[in-house]
């Protein structure tokens, strides 16, 4: 089944699904993120077949989330690499992690937990603020579109009855 694009979306989450939102893509990002680097430790981590895998890693470097380096070890292998694109999903992993902490567990049942390396205390909750610092929930926001898709008729000069448009003035 082919699936559909929604790289011309106005909507953010969806075009960010559109890059990152495959969970094999998602999961290539966490071991990332945890150190892994080499073909063979992704495919160990993940049991995904090599086909698979090949597929994902090169839709990430096309994306700009990933990219390669000759291995550290100056073997003929490379390294995968997240950009600074790739480091920028640092917070949605978190999110994703801790919301699955809060939903996917029974109590007691184990499971692993994001830590501080220097204290080995568990990351603080992540939370939604406001520029003053205000925790935030959704009942709090509203999505708001910003920039402006000009209509074609506006676009060929023809602005409707009583509005303007910016080379029409």
């Amino acid at each position: 089944m082919k699936r559909t694009s929604l790289k011309g979306a106005e909507c953010p989450v969806a075009r960010s699904l559109d890059i990152i939102g495959d969970w094999w893509s998602l999961l290539i990002v966490r071991d990332a993120f945890d150190g892994m680097r080499r073909f063979g430790e992704f495919q160990k981590s993940l049991g995904i077949s090599r086909g698979i895998l090949a597929t994902r890693l090169h839709e990430l470097i096309a994306r700009g989330i990933l990219e390669t380096t000759p291995a550290s070890d100056e073997s003929a292998y490379h390294d995968y690499l997240l950009t600074k694109k790739g480091k920028d999903l640092f917070a949605v992993i978190v999110c994703l992690r801790q919301w699955g902490e809060d939903h996917c567990f029974r109590p007691g049942e184990a499971h692993s937990v994001l830590v501080e390396k220097e204290t080995a205390q568990p990351v603080r909750r992540l939370e939604v603020r406001s520029k003053n610092g205000r925790t935030l929930t959704s009942s709090d926001t509203i999505v708001k579109k910003v920039g402006r898709r000009t209509p074609l008729f506006e676009r060929a000069g023809h602005a409707p009855a009583g509005r303007r448009s910016p080379g029409n003035p």
